[in-house]
């Protein structure tokens, strides 16, 4: 590598491990990718991680994936985090996190999610003015959560974080957060890009506690402090980026936005199932499961997500002693997935529902009717955004339009034909594996460089990949799955 090159650092902290991408800045170029594990704990619905693990993990994956990049520490001029969304990080007098964070599907705020949503003039105010209605999953109710249940531990607080911002403090001592991840907790109106404090007053949370909301993902928030370059091995100097949310970032690093592709629908298959459009206006409609996220660029990032997805069909496929490609279609044997609850449809204490077995029934196709559920789920979800975008779910027009895949499930066999089989559209799977890392890659560079992210991204070519054309649609299938979730009702609540 040239002396003049520079290369950056997207970080992705994901819910189960870190993955750090070494990025040649001017070309695009994936030099190394490293990772590194962390542990999720609870039992029913708690879900919770030491955020301390995150920063072990953020150190070992950058060292590790400078190493095999081959460049000295001296080329990295840039590095962002993506975070996951949602989670509650709460620091305690010493500024350190008092208890392990709240994460993302932590379903135990569900109660106070659904109190929330009926309090400063019900679901539609909040859609209104924070673009979200609040689910368990949301920041906001895992707040409320913890004042009921640990209030000495609120009460006491000097500082709440999402994931991806405690990290970026830690990098940089800055306290800082972007519109695209705070749009995630339920207290940052999109409307007018600020947080509301109406809705704090309602948490009593002190806008003290909250970081600052940097313009874009993009906008640098620092350098990096001397305890962070001595833990990551590079150099004070290197330009740290506000950051954003996975979701954000992966919409970067496929290229839409501002300066990219809108209006082009995206499906995530992953631990959740989820799916996202980059839109220039708010969506409008009376959905409360869909998110009116910002982007991490300014335009806005219309959302729905799943909570059971590559994670409940792999348990199923272990349940039944096969491989997870070992798998044919469910026939008359249906399947819905919900091991963790649900939050699109918004059922947070739904246990899973197997119906149509016979004695003949193939386990593989107990198998393939899992994956036909999770993604019956996420494809109607999929309708519901379109439908809030203003487009019509069975126009033509908009159902040949290529759905982006993208996430682990979309290198499976498995998951891509049962997604073309159950969509009938065309698909494009991107060459690159880690959007969220080259996402975050390219936020990091803008951050270093002045440069859009978006374009840079584009001009990488991160986004492109194979088209897979559309084949028919299975309605048959599709109706069947629907109408057992219809017919289940109340069963669900289990």
């Amino acid at each position: 590598m040239s002396p003049s090159r520079s290369v950056v650092i997207g970080v992705d902290s994901s819910t189960q491990s870190t993955k750090a991408a070494a990025v040649d800045a001017g070309t695009g170029e994936l030099l190394a990718l490293a990772r590194a594990p962390h542990t999720v704990t609870g039992t029913g619905g708690a879900r919770e991680t030491d955020p301390a693990q995150w920063w072990t993990a953020l150190g070992t994956a950058v060292r590790a994936a400078v190493r095999d990049a081959g460049v000295p520490a001296s080329a990295v001029t840039g590095l962002a985090v993506a975070g996951q969304q949602h989670g509650l990080v709460v620091l305690g007098p010493d500024g350190r996190p008092a208890r392990p964070a709240l994460l993302w599907n932590d379903t135990r705020s569900a109660p106070q999610a659904a109190a929330l949503a009926t309090r400063l003039g019900g679901p539609a105010a909040w859609r209104a003015g924070t673009g979200s209605v609040p689910v368990a999953s949301m920041t906001a109710a895992k707040w409320q959560w913890l004042r009921e249940h640990e209030p000495a531990v609120a009460e006491a607080a000097t500082g709440v974080r999402l994931p991806h911002d405690h990290l970026t403090e830690r990098l940089t001592g800055t306290a800082v957060t972007d519109p695209g991840d705070a749009s995630g907790t339920c207290w940052y109106r999109t409307a007018d890009r600020a947080y509301d404090p109406g809705i704090l007053d309602l948490l009593g949370l002190d806008r003290a506690l909250l970081p600052a909301v940097a313009p874009t993902g993009a906008t640098p928030a620092g350098t990096l402090t001397p305890a962070a370059a001595e833990a990551l091995g590079l150099p004070r100097t290197v330009v740290v980026a506000a950051g954003t949310g996975d979701n954000m970032a992966a919409a970067v690093g496929l290229g839409l936005g501002g300066a990219g592709l809108l209006d082009h629908p995206v499906v995530s298959l992953g631990t959740s199932g989820t799916v996202f459009a980059a839109t220039r206006s708010r969506p409008a409609g009376p959905d409360p499961a869909l998110a009116g996220f910002a982007a991490a660029d300014g335009t806005y990032l219309p959302l729905a997500c799943t909570l059971n997805c590559t994670l409940a069909v792999d348990r199923f496929a272990a349940l039944l002693g096969l491989d997870r490609e070992d798998t044919r279609p469910g026939g008359g044997t249906v399947v819905l997935p919900y091991l963790d609850g649900e939050r699109t449809p918004d059922l947070p204490h739904a246990s899973g529902l197997v119906t149509g077995l016979r004695h003949t029934t193939d386990p593989r196709a107990i198998l393939g009717a899992a994956y036909e559920g999770a993604v019956f789920t996420v494809l109607r979800a999929l309708d519901g955004l379109l439908a809030a975008c203003g487009l019509d779910p069975a126009d033509p027009a908009v159902r040949d339009r290529p759905l982006r895949l993208i996430g682990g499930g979309a290198r499976g066999r498995a998951w891509t034909e049962t997604v073309r089989r159950l969509s009938g559209r065309p698909l494009v799977v991107p060459a690159a594996g880690e959007l969220v890392a080259l996402g975050a890659a390219a936020l990091a560079a803008a951050a270093a460089t002045g440069e859009d992210p978006v374009a840079l991204a584009t001009t990488w070519g991160t986004g492109t990949g194979e088209l897979l054309p559309a084949v028919a649609r299975d309605e048959e299938t599709w109706d069947r799955v629907a109408g057992v979730l219809e017919a289940a009702g109340g069963a669900l609540l289990g």
